[in-house]
């Protein structure tokens, strides 16, 4: 296999590798997608052998998977000093504020959060006094009385 041939046959495997990454998305191949594409453009500068060419697309695949990785990784990374709380609404809740929606009574009663209806634990407290939601346990939370 000539130089021409192993330039092109990394550069079809790069435009692949990317159009694979479209129908099953998972971000590695746009990686070795690219590695190809870069390998088959020195080989077709330089006239790099086969075994050159292949050992350039894995040194390529090595960097660009390393910069893929922390390119996604700072994209994703947020300022934000709330914790992640994707999947688990309650946890989202904490801080917030609220108005009892049933008594506090033995430590126990309601409050109305949008559209539904929470379980708290607490001080004893009456209906309608503003709380604020401190901790999830269980499938409640646990709240404290705010100061008005």
């Amino acid at each position: 296999m000539n130089s021409i041939e192993t330039s092109w046959l990394l550069m079809i495997g790069g435009v692949a590798l990317m159009a694979l990454e479209i129908v099953a998305p998972g971000v590695y191949l746009l990686w070795f997608g690219l590695a190809a594409l870069l390998a088959g453009a020195i080989d077709a500068v330089f006239g790099l052998g086969w075994q050159a060419a292949l050992a350039a697309f894995c040194l390529f695949s090595i960097v660009t998977v390393a910069v893929g990785r922390w390119l996604t990784r700072t994209a994703f990374d947020s300022n934000d000093a709330r914790p992640v709380v994707l999947n688990r609404r309650a946890s989202a809740l904490i801080g917030r504020m609220a108005p009892l929606h049933e008594a506090i009574v033995g430590g126990r009663g309601t409050v109305r959060i949008d559209d539904t209806i929470w379980r708290v634990q607490g001080p004893d407290a009456p209906a309608g006094a503003m709380v604020r939601l401190v901790a999830v346990e269980g499938v409640g939370f646990i709240v404290e009385l705010a100061e008005t």
